[in-house]
Parts: structure tokens; C-alpha cells; sequence
């Protein structure tokens, strides 16, 4: 099972990493891996018998992460009129 979650794991990198045209892609690629992230944390602090208080302050973190995320998407398309990567510059910012 843990091989699974590894090959998951490795698939969102790849996808990540590949992921160079859209930002709204790269933006899903990092929730996926934010998952997959929280089903290794889950199954860890379930095999060893620890609290998942842990695991909501994680998901905590992982809210705003993504509601980051969308505020930076809004605000490109909103300022560029698309979500292209290359339509942006560092000095625009």
C-alpha cells in the first residue's frame, strides 16, 4: 500500500514539475500533492498510535495554502486577462 501512495506521490512531482504553461494546473498538481501528503501523515500517526490533532493543524495550513493560491490566480487574471505563466514578469509584480 505504501508503494501506492509513493508512486502518487512521485506522479504529482512529475506533474508539477512538467507543469509550465497554466497556472491553474500547477495550482491543482499542488493540492494534489497536499493530499496525498495528508493520506501519508494519516496512515503514519494511525500505524504509530498518535494523536490527530496534528492532522488538523495541517489541514489548517493546507486551507490557506489554497485559498492563497486562488488569490494569486484571481489577481493575474484579473491583471493579465489569462493564467499563461510566461505572460509573466518579476518587475510586473
Amino acid at each position: 500500500m505504501y508503494f501506492y501512495i509513493l508512486f502518487m506521490f512521485f506522479g504529482g512531482v512529475f506533474v508539477f514539475c512538467s507543469a509550465r504553461k497554466h497556472l491553474l494546473v500547477t495550482l491543482f498538481s499542488l493540492e494534489y500533492l497536499v493530499l496525498v501528503l495528508f493520506l501519508m501523515f494519516m496512515l503514519f500517526l494511525m500505524k504509530f498510535g498518535f494523536e490527530f490533532y496534528f492532522l488538523l493543524i495541517y489541514l489548517v495550513f493546507s486551507v490557506c495554502e489554497g485559498a492563497l493560491g486562488l488569490g494569486i490566480l484571481v489577481s493575474m487574471i484579473r491583471s493579465h486577462g489569462n493564467d499563461y505563466l510566461s505572460s509573466m514578469s518579476v518587475l510586473s509584480w
